[in-house]
C-alpha cells in the first residue's frame, strides 16, 4: 500500500506540519560520521602516540626529518583531518543540544565549523611545507 502525501502528513506532529519539517535523516548521517571518524582515529592515534614515544629525546632536526618522510606526512595529515572533523562533529552536537537561542546557535556552529577548517588547513599546510621542503 502506498501512502499518499495526506496520509504521510497525518503522521507528523502539528508543529512539524506548521513548519513543514520532516525527517531528513540528517541525525543518522551525523551519528555515522562521528562513529566512522572515531574508528579512523583509533589506529591513527595509536600510530601517533607510538611515533611520539619513539621520538622522545630527539632534537628538532630528527623530528623534521621524521615528519618529512612520505608515509609519516600522509599519516599526520590523515590524523589532523580526522581529529578536527571529529571535534567539529562533537562540538556541533553539544551546541545543538545546549544552546537554545537560534542566533547564538547559528553563530557558534559557524564559528566552530570555520575554526576547525582553518586549524586543520593550517596544520595540513605545515605538514606539507615540512615534507616538501626536503
Amino acid at each position: 500500500m502506498i501512502n499518499t502525501p495526506q496520509q504521510t502528513r497525518s503522521l507528523q506532529s502539528k508543529l512539524g506540519r506548521v513548519r513543514g519539517l520532516g525527517s531528513t535523516r540528517e541525525g543518522v548521517h551525523h551519528w555515522w560520521a562521528q562513529r566512522i571518524s572515531a574508528l579512523a582515529l583509533l589506529p591513527l592515534s595509536l600510530w601517533f602516540v607510538y611515533s611520539l614515544i619513539s621520538l622522545t629525546g630527539s632534537d628538532y632536526a630528527a623530528f623534521h626529518a621524521w615528519a618529512g618522510e612520505f608515509g609519516n606526512a600522509v599519516f599526520l595529515m590523515l590524523f589532523v583531518v580526522a581529529t578536527f572533523h571529529h571535534a567539529q562533529l562533537g562540538m556541533q552536537v553539544v551546541i545543538e543540544d545546549y544552546v537554545h537561542s537560534e542566533v547564538w546557535k547559528m553563530g557558534l556552529l559557524l564559528l566552530v565549523k570555520y575554526g576547525t577548517v582553518m586549524f586543520a588547513a593550517s596544520a595540513v599546510f605545515a605538514v606539507l611545507k615540512i615534507s616538501l621542503a626536503g
